[in-house]
């Protein structure tokens, strides 16, 4: 699975982690389990087709040894379909994006 990794954290820095996720993303049904949804105007051509597939989203998940950010772009509603796909270069800049704005507002270092 391609992901993006923050790991070695404070405690403090876990709980401020935790905290942007619950103010910031949609929870998903599994606990420490978040979306990042990928607004329309970044979607691939398939995906924009594909309407009954949507929403698409990232995965986000924490725990007590750190945070990762899925690469892969996800279906709300459908497991197996061409329009799962890892992100492209736009959707990838949106994920590091929103980590960098989490890292400077929870003012994370490790």
């Amino acid at each position: 699975m391609r992901q993006f990794v923050i790991d070695d954290l404070s405690p403090m820095e876990n709980d401020n982690i935790d905290s942007y996720l619950k103010r910031n993303l949609k929870r998903s049904p599994m606990v420490g389990v978040y979306w990042l949804p990928v607004p329309d105007q970044l979607l691939t051509d398939i995906q924009k087709e594909h309407t009954e597939c949507g929403p698409y989203y990232s995965s986000v998940e924490i725990d007590r040894h750190g945070v990762r950010f899925e690469m892969l772009i996800r279906s709300a509603s459908n497991f197996h379909c061409p329009c799962i796909a890892y992100a492209d270069s736009k959707q990838r800049q949106f994920i590091l994006n929103f980590i960098d704005g989490m890292i400077e507002e929870e003012l994370i270092k490790a």
